[in-house]
């Protein structure tokens, strides 16, 4: 599932290898037709009914103080049903709404109420019903209700590609009750959907169906700058456009004494600042303009800091974290719409052009591992041959796979010497001529047409012309003529929704439960949808019968089989170039404040939500300003 929203585009995200496997449970047993207060994919929560806060969370925590985010870019709106959203995530606009479940941190796949007190699954998983706090409050004072749980998912699936997609086997949603709304679900078994439908995002409809300050009748389809009405633990309380967005605490949050809040959000104002690139970005950490950083380019986090005197004075913190929690792939991405990428021993061959040694050596400081699964960094990632219920499932679809699968781990090439380099750039040759080009002149060319084989990299920022015009010097060595191409986010984000671009940089995050997402990610029917997650243009009967195997699996250990094989096949497919990734989230803060002495497992550092400002420490370190 996807429920924190992972794979944003261009995340460079820091993973860390999942802990040994669990005992498998049976079934999810919160599909009984009972209610209960959380629902999980892993046996039992960890939590009970009568809870008092998470292990992560202090509930003693200070309340009080500043916290200054740092961003890049800037932002044209705050209206989240809107396609495309700029900075959605970033200026933190999503957090003034609550949802009707919220997840736990230290346990995989577990969902405690939150706008709802309890949860009822169907028997046969064909519904779900969630029952409203009668306190559950927006903003203004007046109550949550089931109207305004159906009017959001109504709004967010017919406006929002990404919902239209997550929500696509939800039949309807409607009020069966005072304090209760009822999802239907056109197919039944799939044990995910519940908590899929519990991450929604609750909007106020009557705010939505009122008008501004001016007269005139909000839209939820337009684009808007006008702080958005919430129910949250945070309002938006003033912003300058581009530039900075407030937050501020709301004293009376309806939710403030739940269980699941306890110890969290502790902060009386949390600012997000933005500034124009990754350089900057780096500076204005420095002269104390923004508080906490993750830092995902391994140069600054190997050069940048240290011989900064406020590190070595204890005053700015580097510190790396693990992460657990997360699988992904990071890769350059080929849109197979186009011819020239349509057959696999093209895409192959840019692989064995790439040296990741030298680049890893060279640019990364040896920070990075080389990706090689879809869900890299956790239990779910294929490795070494199929066996067991993984070749079984793999059987089952075996006249519509590679059958490569069966024999040939995957691998990507080394090219750790010169000579390994040179026989990877020949057989990559070969593949080339197989698929029907050969070099005339020092040219790749297509024996047929005799048109060159070139490549565009199209990028929102110049982070990555660092690795691409090496990689470019690389292809030209077999006659392929790369260039690269940087434009505007806004641009960028409307050349990706129409699929219009040869390669680019994406990361699709994966949690340890993954699921309906996967045929957003790289079913048939996602291909030529625009704005879907489908970048590459997957069209592949075998992923979309293994896609539905991961779906439908009945417990874990089938659902790690099936991921594995579903791994195992879009790997064998040479779909991307996998690019990098890290095992911890490192992170850099000004020495302000105070964290629980447990952090959350699968959350990295967990910052800013359960940690709070320290007088004491900020008195050394001086106040933000």
């Amino acid at each position: 599932m996807t429920g924190r929203l992972l794979a944003a585009t261009l995340v460079v995200a820091c993973l860390q290898f999942a802990p040994a496997r669990a005992q498998e449970p049976a079934a999810m047993p919160a599909a009984t037709g009972q209610w209960t207060h959380a629902i999980t994919l892993m046996g039992e929560p960890k939590y009970g009914s009568d809870f008092k806060h998470f292990d992560y969370a202090d509930p003693n925590a200070p309340k009080g103080g500043l916290v200054r985010m740092g961003a890049q870019g800037g932002f044209d709106n705050f209206n989240i049903v809107v396609a495309g959203l700029k900075g959605d995530l970033e200026n933190g606009v999503q957090q003034i709404y609550d949802t009707l479940m919220t997840e736990s941190s230290d346990e995989p796949f577990t969902s405690y109420g939150l706008l709802a007190e309890a949860v009822r699954i169907a028997p046969d998983l064909g519904s779900v019903s969630y029952r409203l706090r009668e306190n559950a409050r927006w903003h203004d004072g007046k109550p949550i209700t089931p109207e305004d749980v159906v009017w959001s998912y109504g709004v967010l699936k017919a406006n929002s590609p990404f919902y239209a997609a997550y929500y696509q086997t939800v039949a309807k949603a409607e009020a069966t009750g005072p304090h209760e709304v009822t999802f239907t679900f056109t197919e039944k078994g799939n044990r995910e959907l519940p908590q899929v439908i519990g991450q929604l995002r609750v909007l106020p409809k009557h705010w939505w169906e009122a008008k501004d300050a001016n007269g005139k009748p909000r839209s939820p389809t337009e684009t808007t700058l006008e702080p958005p009405l919430g129910s949250g633990p945070y309002r938006l309380a003033k912003f300058e456009p581009g530039r900075s967005v407030t937050y501020t605490r709301v004293p009376d949050y309806w939710g403030k004494d739940l269980p699941v809040n306890a110890g969290r959000y502790n902060f009386d104002t949390e600012r997000f600042e933005y500034f124009r690139d990754g350089t900057v970005l780096v500076e204005a950490l420095k002269g104390d303009l923004y508080d906490f950083r993750a830092e995902n380019i391994a140069r600054n986090w190997a050069t940048a800091y240290d011989d900064f005197p406020a590190v070595k004075e204890g005053r700015l913190i580097k510190e790396a974290f693990p992460e657990r929690g997360t699988g992904i792939m990071q890769a350059f991405a080929f849109n197979t719409r186009r011819e020239k990428f349509k057959d696999p021993r093209v895409r192959r061959a840019f692989n064995l052009a790439l040296n990741f040694e030298e680049m890893n050596k060279a640019l990364f400081y040896g920070l990075y591992k080389r990706i090689d699964s879809y869900f890299f960094g956790s239990e779910l990632a294929s490795a070494g041959l199929p066996e067991g219920e993984e070749k079984a499932i793999l059987e089952s679809v075996k006249d519509k796979i590679p059958a490569s699968v069966f024999t040939t781990p995957y691998a990507n090439p080394v090219n750790e010497t010169p000579d390994a380099m040179r026989k990877n750039l020949r057989e990559a040759v070969g593949l080339l001529r197989e698929a029907g080009y050969e070099l005339r002149g020092g040219k790749m060319v297509n024996k047929a047409t005799g048109e060159p084989l070139t490549v565009e990299f199209l990028e929102f920022q110049n982070a990555f012309e660092r690795v691409i015009l090496p990689f470019a010097a690389q292809l030209k060595l077999i006659g392929i003529d790369a260039s690269l191409r940087v434009i505007d986010a806004a641009q960028y984000q409307n050349r990706m929704r129409e699929f219009d671009f040869d390669v680019t940089t994406n990361a699709w995050g994966e949690s340890l439960s993954p699921g309906n997402e996967q045929r957003e990610f790289w079913g048939s029917a996602a291909a030529d949808k625009p704005g879907s997650r489908n970048l590459i243009g997957i069209k592949d009967p075998g992923i979309d019968a293994l896609i539905e195997k991961v779906i439908y699996a009945p417990d874990r250990a089938g659902l790690v089989a099936a991921t594995r094989a579903l791994d195992r096949v879009l790997l064998a497919h040479d779909y991307v170039v996998p690019q990098w990734s890290a095992s911890e989230q490192r992170t850099l803060r000004w020495n302000r404040f105070g964290h629980p002495a447990i952090l959350p497992r699968y959350a990295g550092s967990g910052f800013p939500t359960t940690w709070w400002y320290d007088e004491k420490l900020a008195a050394k370190t001086g106040a933000p300003r």
